[in-house]
């Protein structure tokens, strides 16, 4: 499997799992808790500061996978493989520490590695723009 390859369902993996762990979360707070099933938020802020960064850090996954995935199905199926494959496991690196620092703090320190990893990302898909539109 090419990193390309690997990188986008490595993401999509990750979303899942965000998603996942948000269901786990909301399912355990309607079990036990007896929260009413329509009664949660859509940005996480009724229940715990971490749901809030759960579904925050979800969030700015799907935010971003058209665009990823566009240009990483559009480099897979035309087999650009060289415009991807050297970055595409750093930009799957970016997402998931972006992600884990977003769970982990909203301090001011935190904040600015968040933004620097989600910059990482920003810059690799516009440089694999730049590729595919140079080829």
């Amino acid at each position: 499997m090419k990193n390309i390859e690997i990188a986008l369902i490595g993401y999509v993996s990750w979303t899942l799992l965000l998603l996942t762990i948000i269901v786990l979360r909301r399912s355990f707070l309607i079990l036990f808790a007896k929260k009413a099933a329509n009664s949660f938020s859509p940005s996480g802020d009724d229940v715990t500061s971490f749901d809030q960064r759960l579904v925050r850090a979800h969030a700015n996954c799907y935010e971003n996978l058209p665009i990823f995935a566009t240009l990483a199905l559009f480099c897979i199926f035309k087999q650009y493989y060289q415009i991807t494959d050297t970055f595409a496991l750093y930009f799957l690196g970016a997402r998931i520490l972006q992600s884990i620092i977003h769970l982990s703090s909203t301090s001011v320190i935190a904040v600015y590695l968040r933004f620097t990893f989600f910059l990482i990302q920003i810059v690799i898909m516009i440089e694999w723009l730049v590729c595919i539109f140079s080829v």
